[in-house]
């Protein structure tokens, strides 16, 4: 378990170093500075590398307890790493699963899915996209059948 978590850390660092080549970057995770969301209230992030408007980025991920980030999709493809707590994730066509510490997702492009926080404490997540930062909400959706 903890070489999948290396493995999955290892990789985050490896995409935000191919993305500022110039410039390293080190950064306890208390001294990330989150901002609340704009349209789910109850989810924190911070952008860790890349630039979201206009290609690739890496994104940390702060969801309290029973924060749902409801169904929606990316044109990009999206990489989910839990760093700590309970992540139920749900893509649509797949069925759910709750993602511990080194849990792993990944959503092609357009894949509708939705997660939430599923903890007694705070979860924590890395999300990487391989293009430009979008996102559409998905109206009255319901869980296809698996």
């Amino acid at each position: 378990m903890m070489h999948r978590l290396l493995a999955a850390l290892s990789l985050s660092l490896a995409l935000a170093q191919a993305q500022s080549p110039s410039k390293g970057v080190m950064k306890p995770l208390p001294d990330v500075k989150f901002e609340q969301d704009d349209d789910v209230k109850c989810l924190a992030s911070a952008v860790e590398s890349g630039d979201p408007a206009n290609g690739p980025s890496t994104f940390i991920l702060k969801a309290p307890p029973k924060c749902l980030v409801p169904w929606h999709w990316h044109t990009a493809a999206e990489e989910l790493i839990v760093i700590d707590g309970s992540v139920l994730t749900e893509m649509d066509g797949m069925p759910a699963h709750s993602l511990t510490r080194g849990g792993y997702a990944r959503m092609p492009g357009k894949a509708k899915h939705q997660f939430s926080c599923q903890s007694k404490t705070d979860c924590v997540m890395f999300v990487t996209f391989d293009a430009k930062y979008d996102i559409f909400w998905v109206k009255n959706a319901k869980k296809s059948k698996n």
